[in-house]
Parts: structure tokens; sequence; C-alpha cells
């Protein structure tokens, strides 16, 4: 698995939920450090994809799209 993005578990579910419909398997794992409250959706986290699916999931999010105005 690679780190694909660090930030707010608000964001990383998300995202997760958007790779998982482009065929992306992607796992959320907490950043160590200090414990926050379930309920704090700020907390940061990091989103994994396997290697294998990592270029394709940079270009989905990360490359700039040419078909928009």
């Amino acid at each position: 698995m690679k780190k694909f993005y660090t930030g707010p578990l608000i964001n990383a579910e998300l995202l997760v939920v958007m790779l998982e419909k482009h065929g992306i398997p992607a796992t959320q794992q907490e950043l160590d450090g200090t414990p926050a409250p379930e309920e704090d959706l700020s907390r940061p986290v990091m989103v994994l994809v396997p290697e294998a699916d990592y270029e394709r999931a940079f270009q989905l999010f990360y490359t700039e799209r040419q078909d928009e105005l």
C-alpha cells in the first residue's frame, strides 16, 4: 500500500468512497499522535491505495482536466 492522501477524516472518508467507485480499493489509517475523540471529523488520517493503482488514482484526483472550462 502507498500513501495517497493525508488530511482531515471528513475529507479522507469521501476520498475513499470516490476511489472505490472507480474500482480502486482504498483504506484509511489514523496517524500516530495525540488521540482525538471518535466524533472529531477533523482528526488527521491518511488514505492508502495499492501501489498498482496509485498512478490511476493520481490521474483521477490530481491531474488537471483538459475538458473543463
